[in-house]
């Protein structure tokens, strides 16, 4: 039977024995994970979404993250209906891992979507969860427009991942390309080629549907 020869504490987790610099690296790699929430209208899903919420897992600490479609856009936009959004971000999340999961509580909720809202329902639900807000730096920008935002940042980590050509995000990250639903939309409606911009499965799930055949706003 072959055996691995026992090795210093310090060359097996270096980090542990570290001060300095590599002491808070250290600390950071401690950190508590979080039930990650990157929530969006995700009209559709696209590769972005897909390596933002990669790119979380791979350096916050994440338990578990939760894509969260809007149920009724707070800013009166036309979504398709909540339930193909749900099952694009099933689809699109396949290749994520056990980790990531697809939450319908903005649809339990009801009404108009606000993260406020949907926070305070599901800190009700899972008292003692610590839950972490993933955010593009393009939405970050945006925040005057939300309700209730100091309550969020009062009560809510807030990960915020750069986004190419929108404002630079509080801590360096890498910067996640810009991909647009409304781009995509539009291409969608023109007939241009989307496979580049769109998960497989979801675009054959568009397609079989004949989403967004009418124009970058339609359903």
């Amino acid at each position: 039977m072959l055996t691995r020869a026992a090795r210093p504490r310090e060359l097996l987790h270096p980090l542990l024995a570290a001060s300095g610099p590599l002491a808070l690296l250290s600390a950071d790699m401690a950190e508590e994970s979080r039930i990650a929430l990157f929530g969006g209208s995700f009209n559709p899903p696209h590769v972005g979404h897909v390596l933002l919420a990669a790119y979380a897992l791979a350096t916050r600490p994440v338990a578990e993250l939760w894509l969260v479609p809007t149920f009724r856009h707070a800013f009166g936009k036309a979504l398709a209906p909540f339930e193909d959004r749900l099952e694009m971000c099933r689809l699109a999340a396949e290749g994520l891992g056990p980790r990531v999961s697809v939450s319908d509580v903005e649809g339990r909720i009801g009404g108009e979507s606000r993260t406020v809202h949907t926070l305070r329902h599901l800190r009700a639900q899972r008292p003692g969860a610590r839950f972490a807000l993933l955010v593009g730096s393009d939405v970050l920008s945006e925040r005057h427009a939300w309700l209730g935002w100091d309550e969020i940042q009062a009560t809510t980590d807030i990960w915020v991942v750069a986004r190419t050509g929108g404002p630079p995000a509080p801590e360096p990250t890498v910067e996640i390309p810009d991909v647009s639903s409304t781009e995509v939309r539009r291409r969608l409606a023109a007939g241009e080629p989307v496979a580049h911009l769109v998960p497989r499965a979801v675009l054959a799930y568009v397609v079989r549907r004949g989403l967004y055949q009418n124009g970058p706003e339609s359903t």
